[in-house]
């Protein structure tokens, strides 16, 4: 029996997920596969009633913009609604029961895991659901304070304050602080998508820019980051890093991350 899994989104053809999945799968020699889906968003839960019966799918990644109205249409056994707000992923269990988790968190914190954070100013882009697991993640780093850059400046404060995080909100295109940290949880710089606009000399030599966009690996963000000599860290870092998470929960077995710069290389080419 062939068991699958796909990732959902619209827009969804830019999506790297189903050749990471299919490396792992491969390299694993996994009965498997792993699929692109589109589905707008009045079709979500059709999407899940249809998936629910078959016994073969054994669950989705999430991706723009479904991570928090999937939250409506699966159970939440680890109150994510409460801790993070949004899903990237959902498992099927074998009573049909499906059943939402978040693996970004885990996914963006991971390369961010061995700097000290605690008390050090961070600058986050955008309100959607992935900033919404970033925060999570930055909260329990104890940092401190978060500037948040959205469009909407009263969502964007009241989503820093809901994880606890000092700090305030400015309008898009506002000047940033100083901060040892710029994170842009947008899809502002994705391809097909307005550049994000930004001024990066605030920053110290030492701060970082982490970009989850992965399409372009190489954002106008980090090129202007790389362009001050400023450490970087690229979409795919957290992509390989939430992916992972979720190919185990999907398919029971740890994919072979020792050959992470193989299919760094694959998903570059």
């Amino acid at each position: 029996m062939t068991v699958y899994a796909e990732v959902i989104g619209d827009p969804i053809a830019h999506s790297k997920s189903p050749l990471i999945h299919g490396f792992w799968i491969d390299a694993l020699g996994l009965d498997a596969r792993y699929e692109r889906r589109h589905v707008l968003p009045d079709d979500l839960a059709g999407y899940f009633a249809e998936r629910k019966a078959d016994a073969d799918w054994r669950g989705c990644n999430i991706t723009i913009p479904h991570k928090q109205a999937a939250l409506d249409h699966v159970g939440d056994p680890g109150g994510v609604r409460e801790s993070i707000g949004a899903i990237n992923t959902v498992l099927r269990q074998p009573d049909g029961v499906m059943i939402g988790t978040n693996t970004d968190a885990a996914g963006f914190y991971a390369p961010i895991a061995d700097r000290d954070l605690a008390g050090k100013p961070v600058v986050v882009v955008g309100a959607g659901g992935a900033a919404r697991a970033v925060l999570f993640a930055l909260a329990r780093a104890g940092v401190g304070p978060v500037t948040l850059l959205n469009r909407n400046v009263l969502k964007a404060a009241a989503l820093v304050s809901s994880f606890g995080l000092k700090g305030k909100a400015l309008p898009l295109g506002s000047a940033i602080p100083p901060a040892a940290l710029v994170v842009n949880t947008s899809a502002l710089g994705m391809i097909g998508q307005p550049a994000l606009e930004i001024d990066l000399s605030p920053l110290p030599d030492d701060a970082l820019v982490y970009d989850i966009v992965y399409a372009p690996i190489e954002t106008e963000l980090l090129a202007q980051a790389d362009a001050r000599g400023l450490e970087t860290i690229d979409g795919l870092e957290m992509l390989v890093g939430q992916a992972a998470v979720a190919f185990e929960l999907f398919f029971g077995a740890a994919p072979p991350r020792d050959r992470d710069e193989e299919l760094r290389t694959l998903l570059l080419a």
